[in-house]
C-alpha cells in the first residue's frame, strides 16, 4: 500500500511539472490583510490580460472564502472531468478558472480544513487540472502569509512574481509590508504594489474624495525600493459589477478607472518582459 501511495505521489508530481511547464508566466496576487480588494484586482488583471489576446487561467486558492466564481458570473457552475483531468471552467475562449466554489453543492458550506488538506487540494488544482498552454496563470490567494500562498510558491518554484494589493490606510500598509518580506523570504520576485481604494470617485460630481487616504501604498513601495504599479480609486460601480459577475475593466472599459486598471496590466507585462521573468 505504501509503495502504491508513493508511486501515485511521484506520478502526480510529474504531472504537476508537465502542466506548469506549459504555462509561461505564473503570478500570485497577495495581500497582508483582508478587505483590500485583492480578488477584485486579480479578476480584473486576468480579464485585462485576456482582452489583450493572452491565454489566461485563474486559480482561486482562497480555500475558506472562494469568491472568484461570483465575481466572474459563474457561481453555481460545476467542474467536469475528462480523460485529460479536471477541466477548468471557460469564462471566455481564452480565460479559464478553477475554484473550490465550483465543486461545492452549497455556497454556504464552510470549509473546515487544516493545512495538510489545503496543501493537497492546491496540489491537485495544479497537477490534475487540464490547464493546457497558457500565457499567464493568475493565482488569487487568501490574505496573510499562511498555508495557501506558501503552498503555491513551494509547488511552483518558478513563480514569476508577486503582486501585492493594499489600501492607503496605515494598518493595511503595515500588513502589506509583511507580504513584501514574505515574498523576499521565499525568493519570489516582487512585481510591485497596487494601492486599491485610493480615493473615492463621487458618483454625482465625479470628483475624488480622500476617504481612506491616498499615497500610502506608493510611499511604502518607495521605502522598500520596489515598483509601484498604480492607484485604483474606490469606485462604487466596481463593487456593484463585481457582485453581479461583470469585471469592471471589460464592462466599463471607457471609464478612467478602467483605463487605470489597463495601465497597471501593461506595467505588469512590461516588468515581466524587461526583467526576463
Amino acid at each position: 500500500m505504501q509503495k502504491v501511495d508513493e508511486k501515485a505521489k511521484i506520478e502526480q508530481e510529474k504531472r504537476l511539472r508537465e502542466r506548469m511547464h506549459k504555462i509561461k508566466h505564473k503570478l500570485i496576487v497577495i495581500s497582508g490583510k483582508g478587505g483590500v480588494g485583492k480578488t477584485t484586482v486579480a479578476v480584473n488583471l486576468a480579464y485585462g490580460l485576456a482582452i489583450k489576446g493572452n491565454k489566461v487561467g485563474i486559480l482561486d486558492v482562497d480555500i475558506h472564502g472562494p469568491n472568484i466564481a461570483k465575481m466572474l458570473g459563474i457561481e453555481g457552475k460545476r467542474l467536469v472531468s475528462s480523460e485529460l483531468g479536471i477541466e477548468p471552467f471557460g469564462v471566455l475562449s481564452n480565460l479559464k478558472v478553477i475554484s473550490l466554489a465550483l465543486l461545492l453543492e452549497d455556497k454556504d458550506q464552510p470549509i473546515i480544513w487544516r493545512g495538510p488538506l489545503k496543501m493537497m487540494t492546491i496540489k491537485q488544482f495544479l497537477a490534475d487540472v487540464n490547464w493546457g498552454e497558457l500565457d499567464y496563470l493568475i493565482v488569487d490567494s487568501p490574505p496573510g502569509t499562511g498555508d495557501e500562498p506558501l503552498s503555491v510558491c513551494q509547488l511552483i518554484p518558478d513563480t514569476k512574481g508577486a503582486i501585492i494589493v493594499t489600501t492607503p490606510q496605515e494598518v493595511a500598509i503595515l500588513d502589506s509590508r509583511k507580504s513584501v518580506f514574505f515574498a523576499k523570504k521565499i525568493n519570489v520576485p516582487i512585481i510591485g504594489i497596487i494601492e486599491n481604494m485610493s480615493g473615492l470617485i463621487c458618483p454625482h460630481c465625479k470628483k475624488e474624495i480622500d476617504l481612506f487616504g491616498i499615497g500610502g501604498g506608493e510611499s511604502s513601495a518607495y521605502d522598500l525600493k520596489i515598483p509601484f504599479l498604480g492607484r485604483i480609486p474606490l469606485e462604487p460601480e466596481i463593487v456593484k459589477l463585481g457582485d453581479s459577475g461583470q469585471p469592471y475593466i471589460y464592462f466599463k472599459k471607457e471609464t478612467q478607472t478602467a483605463k487605470i486598471m489597463d495601465e497597471i496590466t501593461d506595467k505588469i507585462t512590461a516588468y515581466i518582459k524587461d526583467n526576463d521573468l
